[in-house]
């Protein structure tokens, strides 16, 4: 397997040998305040238990199932949220991109930028994000093959930005399903780039409630233990204080208070990891 490059994110390392990336926050920025109290949570649990994190939110939900679902503050206020957590609660920030004519508001205040896997094909918007010069994180489509990536990436390499995450976040099956083959990690790994992996989403149920997505949230744990046993370098989450009550993708979040047992026992999952492989490394030379 290729070793993959080391990406950075405002002081943030991910890749190979680095401790796991956290990406966190609500789907949807609800609300100005509502997002600052989530961050600052995050940030607590951060400096608590000492690992890399990176808030994320929504400034918009350009692909909600029904027309009528809320979609967030949109970008000029969105964007005025996202920056006040980097000012005022010190953490970098990252957000969704829809459209070109997007980019280079969000370049300007967001640390990392991401392409949701809907347009991780959709090659303008992938190409003007790499050419801010900005990492990016592009989430694999559900219908694409892990493999299918290295498109995405020879894309962000004609614009000369290695500074690329791709993110794991299931596969269509059948209707309203995803399910998530984690071979897929290292087969994007091979791809020379780190992979995060995406326990919320892959719970999603897509439009099984009729005019919103369903999804499972007691299985974000079990596939985020599994990504990191299978040596994904970082965990995407969204969380919420009240998920059944939040306005987007409630059903796949976790609660903000059961956010710190996860990264513990993911946490303790990639030091015997790497406690492993170090001692594998160490036999193979002796016995060489």
């Amino acid at each position: 397997m290729a070793e993959n490059h080391i990406v950075k994110v405002a002081g943030r390392r991910c890749g190979a040998g680095t401790p796991l990336l956290w990406i966190a926050g609500p789907c949807v920025i609800e609300s100005h305040d509502l997002t600052l109290s989530i961050a600052e949570t995050l940030a607590g649990f951060a400096d608590r238990l000492g690992f890399q994190l990176i808030f994320k939110a929504s400034f918009d939900k350009a692909n909600r199932t029904s027309g009528k679902s809320f979609r967030g503050p949109g970008l000029d206020d969105g964007l005025k949220t996202l920056d006040a957590v980097r000012a005022k609660v010190g953490l970098p920030v990252t957000t969704d991109l829809h459209e070109v004519s997007q980019v280079e508001a969000v370049a300007q205040v967001c640390d990392l930028l991401q392409i949701p896997a809907f347009l991780a094909r959709q090659t303008d918007l992938v190409l003007a994000a790499g050419k801010t010069g900005r990492p990016v994180n592009i989430k694999k489509g559900q219908f694409m093959a892990p493999w299918d990536m290295k498109n995405v990436v020879s894309k962000m390499d004609e614009v000369g930005n290695p500074n690329l995450l791709l993110t794991e976040r299931g596969t269509t099956f059948g209707y309203g399903q995803l399910v998530n083959d984690m071979r897929a990690i290292p087969w994007m790994q091979d791809l020379g780039k780190p992979v995060i992996f995406d326990a919320t989403h892959s719970v999603q149920t897509p439009g099984s409630k009729g005019d919103r997505t369903g999804g499972d949230r007691r299985m974000v744990p079990y596939l985020a233990r599994a990504a990191v046993a299978a040596g994904c370098d970082g965990v995407f989450v969204e969380t919420h204080p009240r998920p059944d009550e939040a306005l987007s993708d409630g059903p796949n979040m976790i609660a903000l208070d059961d956010f710190p047992a996860l990264v513990r026992t993911c946490t303790h999952i990639r030091m015997a990891l790497d406690k492993a492989m170090l001692e594998n490394t160490h036999e193979q030379r002796a016995v060489a």
